[in-house]
């Protein structure tokens, strides 16, 4: 009984995540353009949030895609909120699916799904094939539940839980809590609870504790999720537990009210077994979410005082790029643009100071901020690009042109500095995951070359940002240098090999940061010769 309920359990929490990826894939970079563009207020946040985790079938893991576009900067903790709340409502969804009992025809939906991921080679119709498979695979696993939960009706412990589940309501709460924490997914202890409730094995009294419960213990994805990640992201990922918690206890309060209620509507509507637990759960959500939804300024605020600190999230949306000014201004519109490529530049220099951090002190939230920073340079290059691109379609004269023609080319160099130093990252990570140990006297000369390389970045975005020629030259003297001493470097990295002083790895994760930084003073050198030639 144990095993086919594990096998059962296994199967649909398998299947739940392979046809959310596969929705998630056929959805691509949207999603996240969903959650940002969208997500203006609260209202319109709880709407996203409902449609985001229908097409992922998971509120956890719109949950942990809003933390990690909190924790990046991407959204702000308001919006987070409403995102969350809508999640709890949209998670509903796969109980409603699984109320409907589709379960004879999952094994020849498996295998349409089969057909379509093995047989076809076109992406778009693999993943309606994953999704499909995922979907069938739901089913079956909750048949194998089902089955395996039977003998539960004739076990006299089991028997005695429920009884004391439905005489003390908070067991359930806690029984649903666990249950899902250990599960991390409420959709498959809802789905079980479906399952024993169909059976006759527990009463809706006792159900309905166990439905409250759930909600809190998905919550951990997302507190799993913001663990190590930005202050606004623990922020978001607590608003989520006090959100449920709240919404339980208040439901508590009512569970009199509440059944009567669903004895009420379960008569008018003559719903199954199933669909009077999904009927629960979404009534239970919606109307938590509508309860909760005026007091998102005052979660925010308890949040902030609850968890202090500084929200160090990096501003990754533009901040003087103006389409207005491109008809109208066209020469002030490259001066703005100019400076959405500094602070892109700036970025860069920012990236490159916290991988030599991370270097020295392997502390993670380096490793962190440079991916925020990688990130941020790589929305910024493609709406920077997309305003140069509108601006040429204007009439410019001899030294906009010119001008035009640079800041392009700038970009191009900024975004290849953010994918060395995100490559400096993983060689650092490669170097501590292997235990890769350098001498000192390598790590000193890595350090040396790291300082040269960043003020050889920071005089180039200063050249650009000041059309300073000064500034333009110094850069190119430094690049010298750069190339001279990784060409020292190497040699004197060859002559400890050979002494047996470093190893053969370590030889290797030196020569490829050396490397990096050599190609990252080579985009500074570009920036550098474009201020000179539009001078």
């Amino acid at each position: 009984m144990i095993f086919q309920f594990l096998g059962g359990l296994g199967l649909f929490l398998f299947a739940i995540k392979y046809m959310g990826d596969g929705l998630q894939k056929a959805a691509g970079d949207r999603l996240r353009d969903i959650l940002d563009k969208f997500t203006t207020n609260p209202l319109m946040g709880v709407l996203v949030g409902i449609v985001v985790t229908v097409l992922i079938q998971s509120s956890s893991g719109t949950t942990v895609i809003t933390v990690g576009l909190v924790s990046a900067g991407f959204m702000k903790l308001r919006q987070a909120i409403g995102v969350i709340m809508g999640a709890n409502i949209g998670t509903t969804v796969t109980a409603f699916i699984i109320g409907i009992d589709v379960g004879e025809y999952a094994y020849p939906i498996m295998a349409l799904g089969a057909i379509l991921l093995f047989f076809f080679k076109k992406s778009t119709i693999q993943n309606i094939g994953q999704v499909l498979f995922g979907f069938a695979g739901l089913f079956i696993g909750l048949e194998l539940m089902s089955g395996g939960m039977k003998p539960l009706r004739e076990w006299q412990p089991f028997l005695d839980l429920t009884v004391s589940m439905s005489d003390t309501p908070i067991l359930g709460v806690i029984v649903g809590t666990v249950f899902t924490l250990i599960v991390q997914s409420s959709s498959a202890t809802v789905g079980i609870l479906q399952g024993l409730y169909a059976e006759g094995l527990i009463p809706l009294s006792g159900a309905l504790p166990v439905l409250f419960g759930d909600n809190i213990g998905t919550t951990i994805t997302a507190v799993l999720a913001a663990l190590g990640a930005s202050v606004a992201a623990r922020r978001a990922a607590a608003t989520h537990v006090l959100f449920n918690v709240v919404g339980t206890v208040i439901f508590m309060i009512l569970l009199i009210p509440f059944l009567n209620y669903m004895e009420w509507i379960i008569g008018v509507l003559g719903l199954e077994a199933k669909m009077q637990i999904a009927f629960a759960h979404g009534t239970f959500n919606v109307i938590n979410t509508l309860i909760q939804l005026p007091f998102i300024g005052v979660w925010a605020w308890l949040v902030t005082r609850l968890i202090p600190g500084e929200d160090t999230a990096i501003e990754y949306k533009p901040k003087y790029l103006d389409y207005s000014l491109i008809t109208q201004s066209p020469s002030i519109a490259i001066g703005q643009a100019k400076q959405e490529i500094v602070r892109m530049g700036e970025y860069s220099v920012h990236g490159l100071q916290e991988a030599m951090q991370y270097l020295n002190t392997q502390d993670n939230k380096h490793a962190n901020t440079t991916a925020q920073l990688e990130e941020a340079i790589n929305n910024l290059d493609q709406k920077s690009t997309d305003y140069l691109v509108s601006l040429s379609k204007q009439s410019l004269s001899e030294q906009d042109s010119k001008v035009h023609h640079a800041l392009l080319e700038n970009i191009r160099d900024i975004e290849r500095i953010g994918d060395h130093f995100e490559n400096l990252i993983e060689l650092i990570e490669y170097k501590e995951n292997n235990r890769v140990k350098l001498s000192a006297d390598a790590m000193e000369e890595l350090n040396e070359m790291f300082e040269l390389t960043v003020e050889t970045v920071s005089l180039a975005i200063r050249s650009l940002d000041q059309r300073d020629v000064k500034f333009a030259e110094e850069v190119m003297a430094n690049e010298d240098k750069i190339d001279e001493m990784e060409r020292k470097l190497r040699k004197r990295h060859i002559l400890r090999l050979n002494e047996g002083v470093c190893s053969g790895s370590a030889g290797i994760v030196f020569a490829d940061i050396i490397s990096n930084l050599e190609r990252i003073g080579d985009h500074a050198v570009n920036i550098a010769q474009t201020v000179i030639e539009t001078k």
